[in-house]
């Protein structure tokens, strides 16, 4: 992520004594080491990189990355106080104790003002990285699975080959599964618009333009509403024999002998091999995660570019997602707010939501990490980002995918809007 040392500032003014002090003194000693070793390799790019420079260029180039250091100690600290509020929150929960706008870090992450490179020097920082990175030698481990991955892993260990539709067909499937579930047109085309900029393709991987098909993944998420490869084994498990019965009640009503019948039937066996695996993990995210990441479980992922179970996948995920916050007493959700939940969790995205937790930073409900690689979550409170969602939401419903979508909502519902 690149700073913008001109809006930022390095330590804020909190209202806990003990945790300001905490900040100001482990960035002081960050600062007095000057140029520590955070990494062997890092330190030894940055003095190649010294060795290139004029004493003047050097001196600049040392000032800011000390600058840096002294940031990321303030940020350590920030981010070790929202982790001790988290936990504390956790055990309230537990307790059945309500949850107060005092449970919360209720401050932006401390802000970087220190000095910058300048642009002539911040190119050659920026091209002498870049030029190591090509110069290093590529790992057989690195990059995430593609949509081929998923694939050939599926017909490898499952005997699983997708029957591909059209996108209009694949949005006509998709709208009568939400409609019949319960899920409005406004809700369903809302999230497609956020997920996919409202031009995604059923088979959308996250990193990739769906129309140009450039880019490299930079996660396992694919389809309308980009469920990750956890998140399709986690279905699985949970409705898989449901899945099985719809496709066996779809070969009974096809032609007796042709080729679709004896398809739905193949189609039918290999997804309760896959059912069978899904349920064979416990029944715990983090261990669906890691099922994911193996060539069994990238295998299921690739059920949700098939014309017949992608749709009905990834909406009853959607569905789940407002079952879930009925069950809490919501009973009407917009696009942004089912987005909401989609993005943080089901829980996290419901806290957002409450009265104590509208007004939180979002640091308080993302990692360190999710926090920094979703841009528009940044710098915004719970509220902030609801509509910060709608605003993005509004803007890619104009875009061709959406305007598609909206259209056969609409011929399905009988002539209302599915958009506002």
């Amino acid at each position: 992520m690149a700073l913008d040392v001109h809006h930022f500032r390095l330590v804020p003014a909190l209202p806990h004594l003990r945790f300001r002090v905490a900040l100001v003194a482990v960035a002081a000693v960050a600062a007095c080491l000057f140029l520590p070793v955070v990494g062997a390799q890092a330190a030894s790019l940055r003095e190649e990189f010294q060795a290139t420079l004029s004493e003047p260029d050097r001196k600049k180039f040392n000032d800011y990355v000390a600058a840096q250091i002294f940031h990321q100690a303030a940020l350590d600290a920030y981010w070790s106080h929202v982790d001790k509020k988290r936990n504390l929150r956790r055990a309230k929960k537990r307790a059945d104790r309500p949850i107060t706008k005092q449970d919360y870090v209720n401050e932006q992450p401390p802000s970087y003002s220190g000095p910058s490179l300048g642009q002539v020097l911040a190119r050659r920082w920026q091209a002498f990285q870049e030029q190591r990175e090509e110069q290093r030698p590529p790992s057989r481990s690195e990059g995430l699975p593609t949509v081929e991955d998923f694939i050939s892993s599926a017909r490898r260990n499952y005997g699983f080959v997708a029957d591909r539709v059209s996108e209009r067909e694949f949005k006509e499937r998709y709208a009568r599964e939400a409609l019949a579930l319960g899920l409005t047109g406004e809700q369903v085309v809302r999230v497609y618009a956020l997920e996919t900029s409202g031009l995604g393709t059923a088979d959308m991987q996250a990193g990739i333009h769906p129309i140009t098909r450039k880019g490299s993944p930079i996660s396992t998420a694919i389809g309308y509403a980009q469920l990750l490869a956890a998140n399709s084994i986690s279905e699985l498990a949970k409705h898989g024999s449901d899945f099985v019965a719809r496709l066996k009640a779809l070969a009974r009503r096809a032609e007796p002998g042709s080729a679709r019948q004896k398809r739905l039937m193949e189609k039918a066996q290999a997804l309760t091999r896959m059912t069978s695996k899904a349920r064979s993990m416990p029944r715990v995210w983090s261990r669906h995660v890691a099922f994911s990441k193996t060539d069994l479980g990238r295998g299921i992922h690739a059920i949700n570019m098939d014309g017949d179970i992608g749709p009905w996948l990834q909406v009853i995920k959607l569905k789940g997602l407002r079952s879930t916050a009925l069950n809490a007493g919501y009973d009407r959700l917009t696009g942004a707010e089912i987005e909401l939940m989609n993005l943080a969790g089901p829980g996290t995205g419901l806290e957002m939501m409450t009265p104590a937790g509208r007004g939180a930073p979002t640091t308080n409900f993302f990692s360190r990490a999710a926090y920094y690689r979703n841009t528009i979550v940044r710098g915004k409170s719970s509220s902030g980002l609801l509509h910060a969602l709608d605003e993005r939401m509004n803007e890619n419903l104009k875009n061709a995918g959406a305007v598609e979508f909206i259209q056969i909502f609409n011929r399905l519902n009988g002539g209302r809007s599915a958009a506002r």
